[in-house]
């Protein structure tokens, strides 16, 4: 039976969407979530007008994806992003909200080295750029970086699945089919719950595997492309509102045509000047 939280989250102050409560979400109170079985949603961002719309929607939590390199940065993929652009753009998203629980990637070549680099890392993120959770890629590989953070008292958000910064060795496929992938994406799942995760993104898996992981796991489970019964639900912004040219991914649904809006208003913005009808008497200065 779902709480009385999770039937009406607007009315209640401790809801993660809808809430009353002004101050900043913290991994407590996602924590809390996930006893009272509430489901909710994040977004990326990557800049503060943004981040300010989203954080006046109510969204809880806003990841400074490194996909800020594909749709921010004009990157082929999420590998050329650096710790200096994810901080620069991480600290104009926390200056752009007021409640929400922003979250920074660890890029990249940040943490791969071992845990001394991914806490220097990550120290910066949320020193210079005022972040209040960090998260990673891997499994296993990642595990003593995420408990010498969680030592250090940065909160760590764990990233299995697909993880965009493999793509050249896993490329962009689903990842978890067959029973000794299931078996070791849910083990990594544990082992990072273990290591002190506070929470979990399961990226294109197979949704089976993914409700079998939320059901195992204390911490949240956050899915992008892994079905409906993960605990929250994480989409990249572009692709919800429709600026994302082209080809979108199966798993996003689109709420919005925005990439159509901004271009008639550019287009009737242009005719106006071609035309000589803007600026007009109500536009000038005497």
């Amino acid at each position: 039976m779902k709480s009385e939280a999770a039937q009406n989250p607007s009315g209640d102050t401790k809801s993660l969407y809808g809430g009353t409560s002004t101050r900043r979400v913290t991994v407590h109170d996602i924590a809390a979530a996930k006893r009272r079985g509430e489901k909710w949603p994040m977004l990326t961002a990557y800049d503060a007008m943004t981040a300010s719309v989203f954080d006046e929607a109510g969204i809880p939590v806003m990841l400074v994806g490194d996909s800020m390199g594909n749709v921010h940065l004009g990157y082929e993929t999420t590998v050329p992003v650096t710790l200096d652009e994810m901080t620069m753009l991480s600290a104009a998203v926390v200056r752009g909200t007021k409640r929400a629980l922003v979250v920074g990637d660890l890029p990249f070549g940040s943490y791969q080295e071992g845990p001394v680099q991914a806490l220097r890392s990550a120290t910066r993120l949320v020193k210079d750029a005022g972040v209040g959770a960090v998260k990673l890629e891997g499994g296993a590989r990642s595990l003593p970086q995420t408990e010498l953070l969680v030592q250090a008292g940065i909160p760590v958000m764990s990233h299995l699945g697909l993880t965009p910064q493999s793509v050249n060795t896993l490329g962009y496929r689903v990842q978890g089919r067959g029973d000794e992938a299931a078996h070791r994406l849910l083990h990594d799942a544990k082992s990072a719950q273990a290591a002190g995760a506070f929470a979990v993104v399961l990226e294109l898996v197979p949704a089976e595997v993914a409700a079998e992981v939320t059901r195992s796991l204390d911490i949240p489970t956050i899915g992008i492309g892994a079905g409906p019964d993960t605990d929250a639900q994480v989409l990249v912004y572009t692709d919800m509102v429709g600026l994302t040219g082209g080809k979108v991914p199966r798993f996003t649904k689109q709420y919005a045509n925005l990439r159509q809006t901004l271009g008639d208003a550019a287009k009737a913005f242009a005719d106006e000047v071609v035309g000589g009808t803007f600026p007009q008497e109500e536009h000038t200065f005497h």
